[in-house]
């Protein structure tokens, strides 16, 4: 049955532990997004200023993921993971501290801002690098589709709707206090997690050939090369895969235009256009997260469509179409409709991208293309925050949000037409299990691309 396969994963003791710890996190998570922004109104900032924060935590994120991405190879992922999460929880403490003392300034939210995206940097990649040593091939899937249903649930919706009530019926700095003990409970919880064993040694999840053991046993030689050999490989086989460039050149350009004005403008939008507070903005992305939690769990329980690419494509795209319209609604429920469907399509398009990235890419490559799918897809994302704010001073929102909806869709139509993704798809069937690992496990070592550039798919 579809709902006992989306939950086989929780049948490990050492998945129980990681991903309790990490849905108090991205609750803290959702918590932040709304407590954040309400703290930078409570000092007297603006646009600009929500801009400058924003933007700071997007830098640390994105100068230091490729970092990461090398850590996640050569140091104990546990460690990692835990080490994050005690960062988080100082950062937070110590904003929450200065709050409630009432010596809380703006550069205080930038700087603990950028700590947190260098901390979220080293954890993305040391998450997917300890999912396939913890669980079997067949499991991974399924925790994939359970953290694109968690995530949505968490960090959009449940956090940023206990946030904004705590702004609203006290101060953002309780929220801040929230945010910290949600941090606090995830490092308890996180040390928890048992010592994984030595990458390939007998007993470890993914060692008898399949698709988590390839990548381990060739992490020893990688360990040998250089990190600029590393990235080199990685990125070569990113260019020469075209459904994989032009995925990751249509998200770049999503991530310019899309996250600025979400992310810093619908505040702005709910008190100017709305006539709302923390509560309604707070429940504007919980309508968004619950949207994409059921598309994600709907996604992850039934087979990967024949047209992968296309579905994924298509569901991005027409899915920013929305957008285009938020500037000029004057309607909680319209604004909510449209937030609803970007969150869902979304979703539906992420849970897609992870199962290839796991079925396609070949083992010794996933670690490093992983990253670099982190890397370049948030590469734009602090040029948007910093550009939303200085553009909502001299342009109207409503012609904004138009600009943003209505690229998306024309670059996802060129990428589809440009990958030639429709005969791609055909060419390249996804739908085995255990026999598909095996075909991806054989192709690892084949250094040759295929005649429509993809190297071992």
């Amino acid at each position: 049955m579809p709902a006992l396969r989306a939950l086989s994963p929780f049948a490990h003791r050492e998945y129980r532990v990681l991903i309790t710890a990490l849905a108090i996190s991205i609750f803290g998570s959702g918590m932040w997004a709304v407590a954040m922004v309400y703290e930078v109104i409570y000092l007297g900032g603006g646009p600009l200023e929500l801009s400058l924060v924003a933007a700071a935590g997007s830098v640390g994120l994105v100068a230091f993921l490729l970092a990461g991405g090398i850590a996640a190879d050569r140091v104990p992922q546990r460690l990692l993971i835990i080490a994050v999460e005690g960062a988080n929880l100082a950062v937070i403490a110590s904003i929450s501290a200065l709050a409630m003392a009432g010596l809380l300034q703006l550069w205080h939210l930038a700087l603990g801002a950028f700590v947190l995206g260098v901390g979220a940097a080293f954890f993305f990649p040391a998450y997917s690098a300890i999912l396939p040593r913890i669980l079997p091939p067949e499991d991974l899937l399924a925790a994939n589709g359970l953290e694109g249903t968690m995530r949505p649930i968490l960090q959009q919706a449940a956090g940023p709707a206990v946030a904004g009530v705590l702004v609203a019926a006290m101060s953002p700095a309780y929220a801040v206090t929230g945010v910290a003990v949600c941090h606090l409970l995830a490092f308890c919880i996180l040390n928890f997690l048992h010592r994984q064993p030595a990458a390939g040694a007998p007993g470890t999840v993914g060692s008898e050939g399949t698709a988590g053991g390839g990548a381990n046993v060739s992490g020893q030689t990688r360990a040998k090369k250089s990190l600029r050999h590393d990235l080199r490989e990685g990125v070569s086989y990113t260019v020469r895969t075209p459904w994989l460039l032009w995925t990751l050149l249509w998200a770049c350009i999503s991530v310019l235009f899309l996250i600025g004005p979400i992310e810093v403008l619908i505040p702005f939008v709910v008190r100017d256009q709305l006539g709302g507070d923390a509560r309604m903005f707070g429940f504007l992305l919980a309508i968004m997260g619950v949207g994409g939690a059921a598309a994600s769990l709907a996604t992850a329980s039934f087979p990967l469509p024949r047209r992968y690419l296309t579905v994924m494509m298509v569901s991005w795209g027409l899915g920013s179409l929305p957008i285009a319209a938020i500037g000029i609604m004057d309607s909680f429920w319209a604004v909510a409709a449209a937030l609803f469907v970007f969150g869902a399509t979304g979703s539906v398009g992420m849970v897609i991208w992870g199962t290839l990235l796991q079925r396609r890419v070949p083992p010794h490559l996933l670690g490093r293309v992983s990253s670099l799918d982190f890397f370049v897809s948030l590469a734009l994302m602090p040029v948007s925050m910093a550009l939303a704010g200085p553009a909502a001073e001299v342009l109207p929102l409503w012609l904004i949000f138009l600009v943003a909806g209505t690229v998306c869709p024309v670059m996802a139509a060129v990428a589809m037409v440009v990958a030639r993704m429709p005969a791609d798809e055909l060419a390249h069937p996804l739908a085995g299990g255990a026999e598909e690992a095996r075909e991806t496990e054989q192709s690892s070592g084949a250094e040759e691309p295929a005649e429509d550039g993809l190297a071992g798919s």
